[in-house]
């Protein structure tokens, strides 16, 4: 990757190492106020992965913590998309500040001695015993195990004086996806696919999105909407926008 950025143009140079809080939008910035969870729902597109590197590498440079944590579902996405991803960790580094990744050992080491250790949803009890200070989840809502793989997560982050966890997800109907929505300690973004369209390809953006549209599946994948039918209504989500009957009204 970092010999398809020397190649690059100067514009796509600067998409990839400029500074963060000139390229970020609005909704991708480190967010103020009290809160342990920034909870990212978006959907696909949106820029989520470049949101969750550029905030563990601002709490490092801040010195906010140097033990932290990468969940992914497997190893093979914690590396693939959260270290070694077109914006992960690894490809928007500065120079100078690129970590050493072992993959053996599972952990990436700053220079300045910070370090953060992989964990994965498949193997969650590894979490058990471990402890840091801030924490980057990626993709938690398609977690089978989502809420063990979160409570290890929580009691685990416990060091330093103010601890935080960055969770950067497309949305899954789970009701504990609406629960950690609504926990008070919980800093919620949304945000939809469209948001960023410049960055997207154009044949993207006309031709699939356009046929995802008006869909349910399109309501949850780009427009990040958690479609949780409650148990009993007598008009599902469905019926009111799509016009589709629900299996209730046929038992």
């Amino acid at each position: 990757m970092i010999a398809d950025i020397k190649t690059s143009t100067d514009t796509q140079v600067r998409a990839v190492t400029g500074e963060w809080e000139e390229l970020a939008r609005p909704s991708q910035r480190l967010p103020e106020g009290d809160w342990t969870v920034w909870l990212i729902l978006a959907g696909r597109g949106f820029g989520k992965t470049r949101t969750g590197a550029e905030t563990l590498l601002t709490w490092i440079r801040q010195k906010k913590c140097r033990l932290l944590a990468l969940v992914a579902e497997t190893e093979d996405e914690v590396r693939r998309v959260m270290v070694e991803g077109e914006s992960g960790i690894l490809t928007i580094s500065r120079e100078g500040e690129r970590p050493k990744y072992t993959i053996c050992k599972g952990e990436l080491l700053w220079p300045c001695g910070a370090k953060a250790m992989i964990y994965t949803a498949e193997n969650y009890e590894k979490l058990r015993g471990a402890q840091f200070g801030g924490a980057w989840v990626d993709e938690l809502a398609k977690f089978r195990n989502a809420q063990k793989v979160w409570d290890q997560l929580m009691f685990g982050l416990r060091l330093g004086d103010h601890p935080q966890a960055v969770v950067t997800t497309t949305p899954r109907p789970l009701p504990f996806l609406e629960k950690l929505m609504n926990d008070p300690a919980t800093y919620l973004t949304r945000g939809s696919t469209y948001e960023n369209a410049e960055n997207l390809s154009p044949l993207f953006i006309h031709q699939i999105l356009k046929a995802y549209e008006g869909t349910r599946l399109g309501a949850q994948e780009i427009h990040a909407e958690l479609l949780l039918d409650r148990p009993g209504a007598l008009w599902s989500r469905d019926l009111i926008l799509y016009g589709l009957p629900s299996p209730r009204l046929f038992v």
